[in-house]
């Protein structure tokens, strides 16, 4: 049996399900039900903990979102905190509908995807997180039956494994400052100014002040995006080299010198 064999050719041959924030559930068609904003649902189905259990649940905190966001595995999580800082994604949930479809012999095909994410230009994007070594023939057409659903209605749909190492680790470390609390405006604005034309991470944080008070603002900025680093070329260090990114304190996108961009 292919992958495609469970694929209706309509969205009205999928029905979704989900419950709103008042807990109130609803079932209806994709057809009808894809406006409904997803990124806000509670999940659909509890994340369950008990004695032995193989994998880890829990809550994230989003910046994006300014709550939490559940997730069944470390990998989930490693996911979220890479959608929290994507600067194009402004809202997540996960977990959040059951999307149901007929199979082969009639029978009813159920999957709930792991995430929605919205994306700043307003479209949808259905996410599934696994490994590449364990996708089972019947994940790969529940998958593919999703991702033709989210093509029927304009969403678009990925399944992700396992990030780059070198990135997750610099994200992750990123991640633990990127709670509004830690940003000082003043520190904020002098680091921009040292940054302007690129330089190390360290030596730029010490020219403006005690590194213990100003290194957490620092992480911060770089969290936002205020500044940037080359996150795939290394881990973060003393000699990572910092240059403006594309947001400036304020709003609005910085242009970048040329000492900048070659920085």
């Amino acid at each position: 049996m292919t992958a495609h064999a469970e694929v209706p050719e309509s969205a009205g041959d999928f029905e979704v399900g989900y419950a709103d924030l008042a807990g109130t559930r609803h079932r209806g068609p994709l057809s009808r039900l894809w406006p409904v904003r997803f990124e806000s649902v509670p999940p659909e189905r509890r994340f369950p903990a008990f004695r032995g259990q193989g994998n880890w649940c829990g809550w994230y905190w989003s910046a994006t979102c300014g709550g939490h966001v559940g997730y069944e595995s470390w990998l989930e999580r490693d996911h979220l905190m890479l959608f929290d800082f994507d600067p194009l994604v402004t809202g997540m949930a996960s977990q959040p509908f059951q999307l149901s479809w007929t199979g082969p012999g009639g029978r009813r095909v159920r999957h709930t995807p792991d995430f929605f994410v919205r994306r700043a230009d307003g479209t949808g994007l259905v996410v599934d997180v696994r490994p590449d070594d364990r996708i089972e023939p019947r994940d790969a057409m529940k998958f593919a039956a999703t991702a033709a659903a989210c093509e029927l209605v304009g969403w678009g749909f990925t399944r992700v494994g396992a990030p780059d190492e070198v990135l997750m680790a610099n994200v992750r470390w990123l991640a633990g400052y990127r709670h509004p609390r830690v940003h000082r405006p003043e520190v904020a604005a002098r680091l921009v100014e040292v940054f302007a034309d690129g330089a190390s991470l360290l030596a730029g944080a010490r020219s403006v002040g005690d590194q213990i008070a100003v290194l957490p603002v620092l992480f911060h900025l770089l969290w936002r995006r205020v500044l940037t680093v080359d996150l795939d070329a290394g881990l973060l260090s003393a000699a990572t080299r910092v240059r403006l990114g594309e947001v400036r304190e304020g709003g609005g996108h910085a242009v970048a010198s040329a000492a900048a961009a070659s920085g």
